[in-house]
């Protein structure tokens, strides 16, 4: 039986006067040159006597032309004390280890990793290199595809929250079914209120309970002719428990590969509770402390509520219905396109911070977030306001802060120049990749700056310069 192969410290060759043995100076020199992709062979004072460059591209950047020169000559400044350190270890330490340097070269700086021996008793020493140039470049990459990763994993759960929020707010009962046992996977507050269940209650139900016993067969008709064709009229049945009729539509789609049906109920007679609901719903957008209006698709005011007519400073919702909501949202001319422009290529906007201009001549900071909604065949707007101008006051914002997100950028568009907002958004850019590369690495500066590709004393003037840390002297 085979033992378990076990990790253990490295280990030298047992017997180094017979293996490999004695190798002639042409023979040793090719096998040191061909270790690395550079080596050096130095004095002991750290001169350069030759080199050998195995690397094409280290070959083309310079590294052969270093005879005769000092190896701490060769590096940049933060790597100085690494060679100091490597050539005093050879006189202390019985066993060499690797560190990396950085070489000035043509293109900017290379990262080499050395390992640093005697050359028998001749005082000699021999410096074999290996190029981290591309294991760099291999870990900018991963850390870009782990940024698009989660970029796509935040526009995945926003689209989620999306689906989610239209799904629980409809007013229309709505059922997702699974196409092939025919049971309930999820339905909205509306489907719960319309066949009197508990929250969660019809989850894992027959779809067909939703009928009278004597029409589920003419439902499950209705969903089976609904997966061969995309055509198929509602079909109007009877709902379970004596709850009237209403008109049932469904359509087949896929989703992970499932099949799934989503179904469409629409009572023929609103029962009491739902008109209930509806005039609870208008009083509570009527109290709103934030404004709300809605207008059509040719932005004309339909209706508003009293937070609205304080902002417009209009006595009464007559004078406000029908007007142009153009005349107190916005710019002239400028922010009411453009979050328009954004609602319909996107379906809803976001605390879009612009301006609200009262009938009498005041003017208040706003926030606003709109939504697009279907109405009598055509489109309409609703737009919640927020005023932050107190906010603002209490807490001013400094444009000389670096945003932290482009949208805080989009909000500086009116406050600053487009140069500013250039100069800040480089800033942003810098200060993000900056704290991308310390948490990638574990918060060590020295393998962040190699990663940025930048020098430590570049990477602690930045850390300075955006408040991310003090600094640390003689930090590895």
């Amino acid at each position: 039986m085979n033992k378990p192969i076990v990790p253990s410290r490295k280990t030298a060759f047992a017997k180094p006067d017979v293996m490999p043995g004695a190798l002639s100076a042409d023979v040793a020199a090719a096998l040191l040159a061909a270790v690395g992709d550079v080596a050096l062979i130095l004095s002991a004072d750290g001169m350069i006597l030759d080199i050998a460059v195995s690397n094409t591209e280290l070959a083309n950047r310079g590294f052969a032309d270093w005879v005769g020169s000092a190896w701490i000559d060769t590096v940049t400044a933060e790597s100085r004390p690494k060679v100091v350190e490597m050539l005093d270890a050879i006189k202390t330490e019985t066993t060499p280890r690797w560190r990396q340097v950085n070489h000035m070269a043509a293109g900017g700086d290379v990262p080499v990793r050395y390992l640093v021996m005697a050359l028998g008793d001749s005082g000699r020493l021999i410096a074999i290199g290996r190029d981290m140039g591309s294991a760099a470049a291999m870990q900018q990459r991963l850390l870009q595809t782990q940024q698009a990763l989660e970029r796509d994993y935040i526009r995945l759960r926003q689209a989620e929250t999306r689906y989610r929020l239209l799904f629980e707010m409809a007013t229309e009962p709505v059922l997702i079914v699974d196409a092939e046992t025919r049971r309930i996977r999820e339905a909205n507050p509306a489907a719960h209120r319309l066949l009197d269940a508990s929250d969660g209650a019809l989850i894992g139900n027959p779809v067909q309970m939703i009928v009278g016993t004597d029409q589920r067969d003419d439902l499950v008709a209705h969903l089976g002719a609904v997966e061969a064709a995309d055509d198929i009229a509602p079909v109007t049945l009877n709902l379970a428990d004596r709850r009237g009729e209403a008109r049932i539509s469904a359509r087949f789609f896929r989703q992970a590969r499932v099949p799934l049906l989503i179904v469409r109920i629409e009572p023929a007679e609103r029962t009491l509770g739902e008109h209930q609901f509806d005039a609870t719903l208008g009083n509570v957008v009527e109290r709103m402390p934030d404004s709300f209006v809605l207008a059509d698709r040719d932005l004309t005011v339909l209706t508003a509520n009293a937070a609205f007519l304080d902002l417009t400073e209009m006595p009464s919702i007559d004078r406000v219905v029908g007007a142009r909501l153009g005349n107190w949202l916005g710019r002239p001319g400028v922010d009411l396109e453009l979050i328009v422009a954004q609602m319909r290529e996107h379906g809803s906007v976001r605390n879009v911070a612009t301006i609200m201009r009262g009938g009498a001549g005041a003017q208040e900071e706003i926030e606003v977030s709109g939504v697009v909604a279907p109405m009598s065949g055509s489109d309409c707007y609703g737009f919640t306001i927020r005023t932050v101008g107190r906010r603002l006051r209490s807490s001013p914002v400094d444009v000389g802060d670096m945003p932290r997100s482009v949208g805080q950028l989009t909000e500086l568009v009116g406050r600053m120049s487009l140069k500013e907002i250039v100069r800040e958004s480089t800033d942003m850019i810098e200060r993000l990749c900056i704290e991308a590369a310390l948490v990638y690495t574990s918060d060590n500066r020295a393998s962040a700056a190699e990663v940025l590709g930048v020098s430590r004393q570049s990477l602690y003037s930045k850390l300075h310069r955006h408040g991310l840390g003090n600094l640390v002297p003689g930090e590895n």
